[in-house]
């Protein structure tokens, strides 16, 4: 991204006029992928222009009938139009990469067909690389930058899913890993409400991806329209929380435009190209996290944050965190997401965190973001509700795939003695 592509982006950020989607769109794939990002970021933006941003997620340009007609010539072989009865030219959505069109099979199996619009690949590489050397000059001048939310990881992550959702195989492939993990762990975690689309796998490429239409609302049509009940969203919780804190392995991009929901209210899993993975420190420590804020053990919560940290704090470092983190989380359990975010909340914990000597980036970020995601539905759906108390029954079930017992082996034994210097904090602990 050069340099005046970069300046017009953040204007569009952060100015006083309502975000202009268009314009960001002809800025080119990454400050798509980057506008996506800051839309879960209320805690860096205002709340209406993250609501703008996140148009960005099912609202793009699509190529004339003509590309179409031509694109599917150089990318499929004689034999690919002979399979159908009809394919409709003029598609009826588009995202960033793909656009999408409704046909229909000899045998009357109704499908669409899933096309990459372009040559994205270098003209996004370029840019990436761009946009690195303007982080780094940053990260040079600022160089705490690289720990809080570490943003060349981030760039790393999504120059990573990006490019595995220019090809569409790998969307075949993220699909039929998440199922067998689901048959794998029926038995310890059922999960009736979920499944994929089926695909055509002998006439799908790189380019190219046919799978069954799926009539199902998005989430994010749910959500717009009022339908999208609460323990609709904690049972995807449930679903998308299995996956990330008791298995390790999950969809890495599943935003509000990537999923269905039927009359059923069964789920569908759409573009699974991006499937990340979460090492088991990374996940114990987040889980651990959140498992013991649920129970309201402040204490236990804190100290799980802290086995992601490089070196082990003590004295003052140690007691700096907890007196910050104690501070910030003193009357959160309870509060609504409209009270209190908790995209908000976890940047200022990570912020402390940092201070404390623990890293976040390339390895941390999907699940953070996954969380953003949650927390973004829910604000835009229920922002009356406690979502960290709501969470706590699924967190015990997640428990039954991780073992509980293991969740501070890593902690400071120096936080004792921490409490103990420090009588105010006792009281804090035991309330």
């Amino acid at each position: 991204m050069r340099l005046g592509t970069l300046i017009k982006f953040a204007k569009e950020l952060k100015g006083k006029k309502p975000v202009d989607i268009d314009k960001i769109q002809s800025m080119g794939l990454l400050a798509v992928k980057l506008g996506q990002i800051c839309a879960l970021r209320p805690d860096l933006l205002e709340p209406d222009r993250c609501i703008q941003l996140q148009e960005l997620y099912s609202r793009a340009p699509t190529i004339p009938s003509e590309n179409f007609e031509k694109l599917l010539t150089k990318y499929t072989d004689d034999n690919f139009r002979s399979e159908f009865k009809h394919i409709e030219p003029v598609p009826f959505a588009a995202a960033s990469i793909g656009q999408i069109h409704k046909a229909e099979l000899k045998d009357g199996s109704k499908v669409v067909i899933k096309i990459i619009k372009g040559d994205f690949k270098k003209s996004f590489e370029r840019d990436v690389k761009r946009m690195k050397r303007w982080m780094k000059m940053g990260l040079f001048f600022n160089p705490k930058l690289k720990k809080v939310g570490n943003p060349i990881g981030l760039l790393n992550h999504i120059e990573d899913y990006t490019l595995r959702e220019l090809n569409l195989l790998n969307e075949i492939t993220g699909k039929e890993r998440l199922e067998k993990l689901s048959a794998e762990y029926s038995d310890k975690f059922p999960m009736p409400k979920l499944r994929f689309p089926k695909i055509w796998k002998n006439l799908s490429s790189e380019n190219v991806l046919v799978m069954e239409e799926v009539k199902e609302p998005t989430l994010e049509s749910h959500l717009n329209s009022g339908t999208m009940e609460w323990e609709d969203l904690l049972q995807l919780f449930r679903i998308h929380g299995a996956y990330m804190f008791g298995m390790g392995v999950f969809h890495g991009d599943l935003h509000p435009g990537n999923a269905m929901m039927g009359d059923d209210k069964n789920f569908i899993f759409i573009d699974t190209g991006a499937i990340c993975e979460a090492p088991e420190h990374v996940r114990k420590a987040l889980f651990g996290f959140f498992f013991f804020l649920a129970k309201g053990e402040l204490k236990n919560a804190f100290d799980a944050m802290l086995t992601m940290a490089d070196v082990a704090p003590t004295g003052k470092t140690l007691q700096t965190y907890y007196d910050s983190m104690f501070e910030l989380y003193d009357g959160f359990v309870g509060t609504s997401v409209s009270e209190v975010s908790l995209t908000q909340q976890m940047m200022k914990t990570v912020k402390a965190a940092v201070l404390a000597g623990c890293s976040f980036g390339d390895e941390a970020f999907p699940i953070i973001r996954s969380l953003m995601y949650m927390d973004g539905m829910v604000l835009k759906g229920h922002p009356n509700v406690d979502l960290i108390s709501s969470m706590g029954p699924y967190l015990d079930e997640f428990a039954t795939l991780i073992d509980t017992s293991t969740l501070l082996e890593s902690a400071p034994m120096s936080s004792r003695k921490a409490v103990e210097k420090n009588p105010s904090l006792i009281s804090k602990t035991t309330a």
